[in-house]
């Protein structure tokens, strides 16, 4: 189980190169940026870290982060595509080529329809629309919240058609393809820094909240849950190392406060 951030070592920081971390019900709380949340990452990247948001929104929302935030790059839909702003103008990478994501669109679709028949309740994201990868059902962020039973039936179908399949604080989040944040995030360091995360790895924090975080609170031990991942540890089996005293972005500044230079 998760340690309380009052028990992180002193010397937690010392050689940290950067951070990565998931956005929605981590950088936000109630479905809103947190402004301290938001001071962070910038006093991170004036202080010279490298800062890399690794979230399930899609790449629509990967374009606006990458250009306007203050982070060297954002990976989108789950590790799928990874966008970097770099000498005036917007770099964009996908793991996929553009005949195998239509094709692949083509089977989401049809799935998506077969969902929204059987899980009553059910609805596509409102952010669909700007997804090149993957197939969000919303459980909660804007429809009534649905029951662990319903949210379960949803991954049932996911994998029963052969997709990936993860599940967020707010969608279920379903690819046909083999790749994770953790993909994507090896992917965006080897083409920013020409660096081996694998080698790295314990030189980067990462702080996430939910399920589809899991991957990276295995990799990185110097991973931070924010309180609210309490809600999703039953669906999980690697667990971060650490757990911030306050939910969402209120949990993430109080973590890069730990983080920080006294």
């Amino acid at each position: 189980m998760p340690r309380p951030l009052s028990d992180l070592p002193k010397d937690a920081a010392v050689g940290l190169k950067g951070v990565f971390c998931d956005i929605d019900d981590t950088l936000t709380h109630e479905g809103r940026i947190v402004p301290e949340a938001f001071q962070a990452l910038a006093e991170l990247h004036a202080r010279g870290l490298r800062v890399v948001p690794i979230t399930g929104r899609p790449g629509g929302w990967v374009d606006h982060i990458a250009r306007m935030w203050p982070v060297d790059g954002v990976v989108g839909e789950n590790g799928g595509l990874w966008f970097f702003h770099r000498e005036g103008r917007l770099h964009r990478r996908f793991l996929q080529e553009p005949a195998e994501r239509r094709q692949n669109r083509q089977r989401l679709t049809a799935l998506g329809a077969r969902i929204l028949a059987e899980v009553p309740g059910t609805a596509l994201a409102s952010d669909q629309p700007y997804r090149e990868l993957d197939l969000a059902i919303d459980f909660c962020e804007d429809v009534p919240a649905l029951g662990e039973q319903s949210i379960d039936r949803i991954v049932e179908l996911f994998e029963g058609a052969g997709a990936t399949c993860k599940v967020s604080s707010i969608h279920v989040n379903g690819w046909f393809g083999d790749f994770d944040k953790l993909t994507g995030c090896r992917r965006i360091v080897q083409e920013l820094w020409d660096e081996d995360l694998d080698a790295e790895r314990e030189r980067y924090a990462f702080f996430g909240d939910s399920a589809n975080d899991e991957p990276l609170f295995g990799y990185f031990p110097l991973s931070f849950g924010v309180a609210n991942v309490e809600h999703f540890l039953a669906r999980m089996e690697q667990h971060p190392s650490w757990v911030t005293p306050s939910e969402g972005g209120h949990g993430f500044a109080e973590g890069i406060a730990a983080l920080s230079p006294s």
